[in-house]
């Protein structure tokens, strides 16, 4: 295949996702994260879906994938912040939720991401206390120094920082101790077995005692069953998301179960 015809497909990627982004086509989702000990939900994690004309419905790790390969990574990924931000600036204020926003790698190491992440939230009108910022563990490592300052510098002005997808690349022990946290997210492919394999309980239970060691919060992705609940309520996990509280939902949704 010629290179032209190769790069055909994510020309027009881009060209669809540029008018998505320009139409408001993208949707912002979130899923309810909640705290173990009393059953609350305290939090949301915002998440992208897009429609997409030719491949249907898109999840967010699809269509950042994709994205990435079409050089509109940035601008999807600022996009996903702001309308995220400027979404939860609107909920009830008695609520008192706490939003989690994912960046990529690439965000991580910009010299300009913490200025600009500054004024959408200025903008928004979103309490910086009140945000947490989630990064994967994919690539980062190529840039380690230059993340670990950025996110020092969103920590100083009072953003949360937590490593997502946690147990699933072989430097996340590095990550712990290079990079400035409070929270890391155990991946949902660890939790799938937690409460039939007494080897994957051990995994998890360790993960949840270093970090808790380590003076971090602890949250567990992907739990579907009370039975896995029960399991992290016993390790000491502090929250949780999946869909055993809720799939991902529109921003009233989230509201009503909350107040319910």
């Amino acid at each position: 295949m010629r290179v032209a015809e190769a790069a055909k497909p994510q020309s027009s990627f881009a060209a669809g996702l540029r008018k998505a982004l320009a139409a408001d086509e993208i949707e912002i989702l979130f899923q309810p994260q909640v705290e173990i000990a009393s059953g609350r939900i305290v939090g949301a994690e915002a998440l992208a879906r897009w429609q997409q004309p030719d491949l249907g419905e898109l999840g967010a790790e699809t269509l950042f994938g994709l994205a990435s390969r079409a050089a509109m990574l940035r601008d999807l990924s600022e996009h996903v912040q702001e309308r995220a931000l400027c979404i939860a600036a609107g909920w009830p204020s008695a609520l008192d939720l706490r939003l989690s926003v994912n960046i990529t790698a690439a965000d991580a190491v910009r010299p300009d991401f913490a200025s600009s992440l500054f004024v959408i939230l200025q903008e928004c009108g979103f309490e910086r206390s009140r945000l947490t910022i989630e990064i994967t563990e994919t690539e980062l490592i190529e840039n380690l120094d230059a993340a670990a300052e950025m996110l020092a510098h969103l920590r100083d002005s009072g953003i949360r920082v937590a490593l997502d997808d946690f147990g699933t690349g072989y430097s996340s022990l590095l990550y712990l101790k290079a990079l400035p946290l409070d929270a890391i997210k155990i991946d949902k492919r660890l939790m799938e077995d937690i409460a039939g394999s007494d080897r994957d309980r051990v995994v998890v239970a360790g993960t949840i005692d270093m970090a808790r060691k380590l003076g971090l919060e602890v949250i567990a992705e992907g739990v579907e069953t009370q039975e896995q609940l029960r399991l992290l309520r016993e390790e000491g996990c502090d929250l949780y998301q999946g869909f055993l509280c809720s799939p991902p939902v529109d921003s009233a949704t989230l509201t009503e179960l909350v107040s319910r």
